[in-house]
């Protein structure tokens, strides 16, 4: 089955970076959209970012310039670099695959920045 495996959250001061990875199985990762999502406490989930099969990138408008989403078909990961973090970034990053109309979901990753 379709396996979504996130890496790379924790604690930064604001101002800092930090790289979410995602790590994909089970899929023919290089033929389907890929991207993060976040959901902070009491909020709904929202797109972050996402880049297509044929590496098209979207961005959040509140991330635009600070983040930059890529993906290795070679090694089925996605990546998210983060700089020049904000509190307001603190939220649970989750990794997600669409196929179709189905998105798969990765159990997500914590991310903290503290003021």
């Amino acid at each position: 089955q379709v396996q979504l495996v996130e890496s790379g959250g924790g604690l930064v001061q604001a101002g800092g970076s930090l790289r979410l990875s995602c790590e994909a199985s089970g899929i023919i990762f290089r033929i389907y959209l890929v991207g993060w999502y976040r959901q902070a406490s009491g909020n709904q989930r929202e797109l972050v970012a996402a880049v297509s099969s044929g590496g098209v990138t979207n961005y959040a408008d509140s991330v635009k310039g600070r983040f930059t989403i890529s993906r290795d078909n070679a090694k089925n990961t996605v990546t998210l670099l983060m700089n020049s973090l904000k509190p307001e970034d603190t939220a649970v990053y989750y990794c997600t695959l669409r196929v179709g109309t189905l998105n798969y979901w990765g159990r997500g990753t914590q991310v903290t920045v503290s003021s």
